[in-house]
């Protein structure tokens, strides 16, 4: 017979775990999260509509009352998200993404940290391995010339001895289009935008990562051409190894 004892124990932590479960994390902000949601109820609310154009980063420092660096990286990362648009002649953009498409983004943007940097490199590598495999299997002439051009661009930063990061992304990102599902775009435009702001914190890409990646990325982008589907995700794969191996490192550190 079951010890009555441990029986009222067990229910009295399904009450306790019951209990628990209406209380939620406390979370504490990061500027940049706060400068984020600031423009979330401006632009839900309709205070800023799609088209309008943000006041300067000068401006949104003095007015937030936070240094310039928080208001560059909150663009940055909604700018990667397509929230944002920013050109050189008529400055930050609100762009026209639907209201509801927006809330879910703005979510996504703000939920994810560096805690979950292991997480979301193991599911990149994923990702990628099947988009690399589907690329090879179904690009087309315009994706292979839309890869070249990719590539020529994060080469052209590489060889002037700059940061490639956002080119690293374009070409990669090409790559998901030319797989020919927009589910895995899609996957990826959520992800990689934190992986990218936690590579550029952590210096992940330093020590001459980018000239070594650019090998990388014309094996890559050689074996798509080639319509050569194992050998592209092996590519990818082997591309991916050195991050996720540096994340999962990463994640024993900070435990």
């Amino acid at each position: 017979m079951v010890d009555q004892f441990l029986v009222d124990q067990f229910f009295l932590q399904l009450v306790v775990m019951d209990l628990l479960e209406k209380f939620d994390t406390i979370r504490v902000e990061s500027p940049v999260d706060k400068i984020i949601n600031q423009l979330r109820k401006s632009i839900v609310t309709g205070q800023i509509n799609p088209g309008d154009r943000l006041p300067s980063e000068r401006q949104l420092s003095e007015k937030f009352g936070i240094g310039r660096t928080y208001v560059r990286d909150a663009i940055k990362k909604l700018e990667v998200f397509g929230i944002l648009k920013t050109n050189p002649q008529s400055g930050t953009i609100v762009s026209g993404i639907d209201i509801s498409a927006m809330e879910g983004l703005f979510t996504n943007i703000i939920k994810m940290g560096e805690n979950d940097f292991a997480h979301l490199v193991e599911t990149r590598v994923l990702m990628e391995c099947f988009a690399a495999r589907q690329a090879a299997l179904r690009r087309s002439s315009n994706d292979i010339q839309m890869l070249e051009e990719a590539m020529e661009q994060y080469k052209m930063k590489v060889e002037a001895d700059l940061s490639a990061v956002n080119e690293d992304f374009n070409f990669h990102l090409k790559i998901a289009e030319a797989s020919q599902n927009s589910v895995i775009k899609s996957l990826m435009l959520i992800i990689i935008p934190d992986i990218i702001m936690i590579y550029r914190k952590l210096n992940v890409c330093g020590d001459g990562r980018y000239l070594k990646s650019l090998g990388e990325h014309a094996e890559i982008l050689d074996c798509i051409i080639a319509q050569k589907p194992d050998a592209a995700e092996e590519a990818m794969r082997k591309h991916l190894k050195d991050v996720l191996e540096f994340s999962l490192t990463y994640m024993g550190q900070t435990k």
